[in-house]
C-alpha cells in the first residue's frame, strides 16, 4: 500500500525580508515533511528561522520561494487572501501571548472564529472544547478574569475546537511559570491526541520537545538536525 501524503511537505522553502536593495535571508532552503498525526518540536536559538518556518507553513506569511504543500493544499501558489482561506477550519494555532479578545468571554472567544465560519453549532461545541480543557466552569469569565493559564487552556480550546488537521504552537508555555506550563503542555498533547491532529511545537525547550514524536533543530534558517520519527 502507498503511504499516505505527508501533512507538510516542503521543499527549498526560502523567505527573505527587507528591501530589494538590502534583503535579509530568513530561511535558506527548507526541505522537511511532516507525517499525519506525528508531532514534531522545532527547536533552535533566537533567529534561527523557527518562528519564520512554523509563519509560513501555517499560511501566516508566504514564502519567497520553493514548494510548499500544506494540508493538501498548493501554499506556495496562493496569495494571503488564499492563505487566509486555506488556514480556515485546517490549522489551528496556538501562541505565547495568547491573543484572546477582551471584550469576549471565554465561550465567545472560542465560538467566535467558527461561527465566522460558519460552522453549525459553534457555540455548543466551544463549550464542549472549554469543558475538555477543565474550563467548563468559567465559561462567562473575561481574560482579564482569568489566570495566564486559563486564559492559554482558552486558546487552546479556540485552536482545536474546529478540528483541525493541523495545530501550530509558537512557545505555548513561554509566558508561564513552570508548573502552569506543565499543565498546558499536558493539556495540549491530550487533546491533540484525541483528535489526531498532526502538531507543530516551536520552543527553546527542551524538556517540551521530548514530549514529541521528532526534533528538528534549526540554525541560520536551515535545518541542522532531524532526530526523525522514534
Amino acid at each position: 500500500m502507498a503511504s499516505p501524503p505527508p501533512a507538510i511537505s516542503a521543499r527549498n522553502v526560502t523567505l527573505t525580508l527587507g528591501s530589494r536593495s538590502a534583503p535579509v535571508e530568513i530561511l535558506r532552503g527548507i526541505d522537511l515533511d511532516v507525517a499525519k498525526g506525528e508531532t514534531l518540536a522545532l527547536l533552535g536559538p533566537s533567529g534561527s528561522g523557527k518562528s519564520s518556518l512554523m509563519a509560513v507553513m501555517s499560511g501566516l506569511e508566504r514564502a519567497t520561494g520553493g514548494s510548499l504543500d500544506v494540508a493538501g493544499q498548493d501554499f506556495a501558489a496562493m496569495d494571503e487572501d488564499g492563505l487566509a482561506l486555506a488556514r480556515r477550519g485546517r490549522i489551528g494555532i496556538v501562541l505565547q501571548a495568547f491573543h484572546l479578545l477582551p471584550t469576549m468571554t471565554a465561550l465567545e472567544n472560542v465560538a467566535t472564529p467558527m461561527e465566522l465560519a460558519g460552522m453549525e453549532g459553534a457555540r455548543e461545541r466551544a463549550a464542549e472544547e472549554l469543558q475538555a480543557v477543565g474550563l467548563g466552569h468559567r465559561l462567562d469569565h473575561y481574560p482579564t478574569q482569568l489566570s495566564g493559564g486559563e486564559q492559554q487552556r482558552v486558546a487552546i480550546a479556540r485552536a482545536i475546537a474546529p478540528r483541525p488537521d493541523l495545530i501550530f504552537a509558537d512557545e505555548p508555555t513561554g509566558n508561564l511559570d513552570a508548573a502552569t506550563g506543565h499543565e498546558i503542555v499536558d493539556i495540549l498533547f491530550a487533546r491533540r491526541a484525541e483528535t489526531g491532529a498532526t502538531l507543530v511545537v516551536i520552543t527553546h525547550d527542551p524538556e517540551l520537545a521530548e514530549h514529541c514524536d521528532r526534533v528538528v533543530t534549526l540554525a541560520d534558517g536551515r535545518i541542522a538536525t532531524d532526530t526523525g520519527a522514534r
